[in-house]
């Protein structure tokens, strides 16, 4: 066994766990042992799953031994969000008001991932109710940047890059429904991918049903740092389940697409920070080298009408109840993030759900022509580098600017499209990386698009302990 297991791929590790060259108790002490050192400090599993992790663990090991079938997550370490049902766990969704809400059951793709053999060694943080780029929350602290304390691990899974980033798994468990998955992998420096909606059944039996913006834009995918353990993270993930109703059976992967990619260097006009562009720059370069047709002056369909749009699906589904929960929590982070988006909702009635409706319908439509020709989108996750520790609770100004910076993310709900949070390097504690957007049910296309940028950037590091 290496001295770190976690030098390995998922690939690579869950074939030596089958092949009983590595024992998997042996890989989850590695990942326990770390949670113990330094996640006191980090914060980001914010629920022990220890003495789950060996037992699991142990038990692989006696398959292995008797010769039973053993899946693709054989031995492989994982972490939950704790927004996701998880049997014998609470679903807390990073509040106080929610930490009796205990699972009876997994959640559909948790189930799936189980099955697929994985260890899930920890429950990691969110901001309460999932609803910021930071994670704070009165019901578990803190999460820390494991690069930099002093930056945000990203949210809404900020607590799942967190782990990823220090070491604790080998694939981390996210949800997103405006950047959840592809911020706290950009902030964090790993990858992350948004599946289409559909692809990745889910369902919480703890909780009330998901609302209308819940199942049209919000969906459950993985972190991780190698293109290739997302890839198979997410084939173990995926699949028809009838539990969710807007889970759809799509094959895996599609016909060949026309090698062509367009660059995005702005956001609907808004300019984006340099370093950012720069790794866009050496991004296209690699796709050129790769031989595809780089397009870097082509116009995309709207992406702030998308943004606005997004905003008032998510926030006008029940808003008066997202307020009252916000206010009986008294989290200062959700109750900020829903008075800026007050008045994007206030009068919002049938009629104008209609329209927003049919409006999306249309931006959709745009989406699938523009990506018809161009299977490929290179944009920036954000317009700036990550943000400061808490930073949308410095005024009102801040907290404008950062919802603007976020376009990108908040916008491709809205449309449907699968996307991927690559990470390019870490610079003076800084992490840094670009977006990879795909035609509907083609996260093939972003998979592949990743491993031709992975030659050029590097598998990320894990964070200094």
């Amino acid at each position: 066994m290496p001295t770190d297991p976690f030098a390995l791929s998922v690939r690579e590790l869950a074939f030596r766990v089958r092949a009983g060259v590595l024992s998997a108790e042996a890989v989850a002490a590695v990942a326990l042992e770390r949670i113990a050192a330094t996640n006191p400090a980090i914060n980001a599993i914010v629920e022990d799953c220890a003495e789950e992790a060996l037992a699991r663990a142990h038990a692989i090991d006696r398959e292995v031994a008797a010769g039973t079938p053993l899946g693709p997550l054989a031995g492989v370490p994982v972490t939950t969000k704790v927004i996701i049902d998880q049997k014998g766990r609470a679903t807390t969704n990073g509040t106080t008001i929610y930490k009796d809400r205990i699972a009876a059951t997994d959640a559909p793709f948790v189930a799936k991932m189980r099955a697929e053999g994985a260890v899930f060694v920890g429950r990691t943080n969110t901001p309460a109710f999932s609803y910021r780029w930071f994670t704070s929350n009165i019901a578990h602290g803190t999460t820390r940047n494991p690069h930099n304390p002093a930056l945000t691990p990203g949210g809404s899974s900020g607590g799942a890059g967190a782990s990823l980033a220090a070491g604790y798994c080998m694939i981390a468990q996210g949800t997103d429904i405006a950047g959840s998955i592809r911020y706290p992998a950009y902030a964090c420096g790993v990858h992350g991918l948004r599946p289409t909606p559909g692809r990745v059944p889910a369902y919480n039996a703890s909780g009330p049903e998901r609302g209308i913006s819940a199942q049209l834009m919000s969906v459950a995918g993985p972190l991780a740092r190698r293109v290739d353990d997302l890839r198979v993270a997410f084939e173990a993930m995926a699949g028809y389940g009838p539990e969710d109703p807007v889970s759809v059976p799509v094959p895996l992967t599609g016909p060949e697409l026309a090698r062509r990619v367009a660059v995005l260097r702005t956001l609907d006009g808004r300019p984006v920070d340099p370093r950012i562009v720069a790794e866009i720059d050496r991004a296209a370069a690699a796709f050129r080298s790769a031989g595809f047709t780089v397009d870097e002056t082509v116009e995309p369909p709207p992406l702030a009408e998308a943004m606005e749009l997004q905003i008032a699906l998510w926030f006008g589904d029940d808003f008066a109840g997202q307020m009252a929960a916000a206010e009986r929590e008294g989290d200062r982070g959700a109750l900020t993030a829903l008075r800026r988006n007050a008045s994007r909702v206030a009068g919002l009635d049938a009629a104008r759900f209609s329209e927003i409706f049919c409006r999306r319908a249309s931006l959709m439509r745009l989406w699938r022509r523009f990506m018809a020709d161009y299977p490929i989108v290179l944009m920036p996750v954000s317009a700036e580098l990550p943000f400061k520790q808490d930073e949308d609770l410095d005024g009102d100004a801040a907290l404008e600017r950062i919802w603007q910076a976020q376009i990108a993310q908040i916008a491709l709900p809205l449309v449907g499209l699968p996307a991927m949070s690559l990470a390019t390097g870490v610079e003076g504690g800084v992490p840094c990386g670009v977006q990879l957007v795909a035609p509907p049910w083609r996260e093939d296309v972003c998979l592949a698009a990743g491993e031709i940028l992975e030659k050029t950037f590097g598998i990320p590091s894990l964070a200094d302990s």
